[in-house]
């Protein structure tokens, strides 16, 4: 049986940051509103919905290639949350959080690569 996205620790993971991101940067400065904002936003949504759509490719080279997306849609998402830490848009203690998260979603997102390019379309992660 095919495991569906959803289900996937990793996906999971990736969906509930973009949630936390969200409620994040409802806070923003309204100048933010059409710069960081969206920016931040768009490169967190691309994590789970690369692996969503890498998910239904045909062949594992496909698989890994939006795995691959999202992995760089992740390092986006660090940077612009510590660039908006650095601006002074959230506390220390908020974005360090979310690094955490970001970390463990990468090291996740990584090994699942890894399985899916050795040819493993079920995997644990």
């Amino acid at each position: 049986m095919i495991q569906r996205f959803t289900d996937l620790k990793v996906w999971q993971k990736a969906h509930a940051l973009v949630l936390e991101v969200h409620r994040l940067t409802v806070t923003f400065p309204a100048e933010e509103r059409y710069v960081l904002t969206p920016q931040l936003r768009r490169a967190a949504i691309s994590v789970p919905a690369n692996i969503a759509e890498g998910s239904k490719r045909r062949s594992n080279n496909e698989y890994a290639h939006h795995l691959n997306i999202a992995e760089g849609s992740l390092a986006e998402t660090e940077y612009l949350l510590v660039l908006a830490r650095d601006l002074g848009y959230a506390t220390r203690e908020r974005i360090e959080g979310l690094l955490a998260e970001i970390d463990q979603a990468a090291r996740m997102l990584n090994a699942l690569r890894t399985k899916v390019e050795a040819g493993s379309r079920t995997p644990a992660e």
